[in-house]
C-alpha cells in the first residue's frame, strides 16, 4: 500500500534529507588516497550522531541477507555496484566510489546516493557518472503529477541504454517514509504510460544504476551483500529521495 504523506511531513522528511546530504558531503571530502572505508563510514556516522539521527542502514536485514548490514554507509568501489559493505580498503589513485547513505530523524527516513573518482579521474569513468546523474535527473523530471512510475523508468532507461550501458536486473528504487523501503517499486527501466499513477503525496527514491561494459548481470559477493558487475567492469549509481507534488517534484536530499 502507498502511502500519501501530507505536506507536513514531507517538510519533516526534507530534516532527515538534509542530514543524508551532509553525510555524503562530508564523505566525499573526507574520501581520498590512502583513506579507508571504515573511515569514510566513521565520518558518517558522525554526521548521525551530530543531527541526533538513526540509520537504517545499520542492522537492516532482508531476506536475501546471510547477515544484518554492519555499517551506516553502503561504499562500493570500482565493480561493486551497491551495498558494498565498509571495510579496511584504502583508497588508489583512480578509484571510482559510489556512496550510500541513509538517516532516520523525527520518524521519517531519507536515502541517497552519490559516485565520484578519487584522485585521477579516468574519462570514461566520468562519463559513466554524468551518465547516472542525467538518468537521475531524467527520472526526477519525470516525476510529475499525473504520470506513471513507467514514465520514470522509461526516462531512466533511455537515458542509461542511449550510451550503451547496462543496468542491473531486477534492481531499482522504492517508495519511503516511515521505513527505508516502501511501495511502490520504481524500476530503472520500463514502457512510458505504465503502472502506477503519481499523485500529491508520493515520495519516491529514485536511484539509477549503470555497468559500463552494457551487460545487466551481476552477482553477490562471498559476504553475501556487495553485488558485484559479472564482467567486472565498472559500476555508478546516483540517488535522491523525491516527493511529488503539485507544484512539481521536491528533492528532500540536497544539500
Amino acid at each position: 500500500m502507498v502511502e500519501l504523506k501530507t505536506d507536513t511531513s514531507i517538510d519533516e522528511m526534507r530534516e532527515a534529507g538534509r542530514v543524508v546530504a551532509q553525510a555524503l558531503a562530508a564523505v566525499r571530502e573526507k574520501a581520498a588516497v590512502g583513506v579507508s572505508l571504515l573511515e569514510l563510514d566513521s565520518v558518517a556516522h558522525g554526521v548521525l550522531r551530530a543531527a541526533d539521527a538513526s540509520s537504517p542502514f545499520l542492522g537492516y536485514r532482508p531476506s536475501f541477507a546471510p547477515t544484518p548490514f554492519p555499517a551506516v554507509l553502503c561504499a562500493s568501489v570500482n565493480d561493486a555496484i551497491v551495498h558494498g559493505i565498509p571495510d579496511g580498503y584504502r583508497l588508489r589513485d583512480g578509484d571510482l566510489l559510489s556512496a550510500d547513505f541513509g538517516a532516520q530523524l523525527g520518524g521519517w527516513a531519507g536515502d541517497s546516493a552519490i559516485s565520484f573518482t578519487v584522485g585521477t579521474a579516468r574519462p570514461e569513468d566520468v562519463h559513466l557518472i554524468e551518465t547516472a546523474e542525467r538518468a537521475l535527473a531524467a527520472g526526477i523530471a519525470a516525476a510529475v503529477v499525473g504520470n506513471r512510475i513507467g514514465d520514470i523508468a522509461h526516462a531512466i532507461g533511455q537515458v542509461c541504454r542511449a550510451e550503451g550501458y547496462g543496468i542491473p536486473d531486477g534492481f531499482g528504487g522504492h517508495g519511503i517514509g516511515r521505513k527505508m523501503h516502501e511501495d511502490p517499486p520504481v524500476p530503472n527501466e520500463g514502457r512510458a504510460g505504465r503502472g502506477m499513477r503519481l499523485r500529491h503525496g508520493m515520495v519516491i527514491a529514485i536511484e539509477p544504476m549503470v555497468i559500463a561494459g552494457g551487460m545487466d548481470d551481476y552477482y553477490a559477493a562471498p559476504d553475501g551483500w556487495t553485488l558485484r558487475t559479472s564482467d567486472g567492469t565498472r559500476a555508478a549509481h546516483a540517488e535522491h529521495t523525491v516527493a511529488v507534488t503539485d507544484a512539481g517534484p521536491r528533492i528532500l536530499t540536497a544539500l
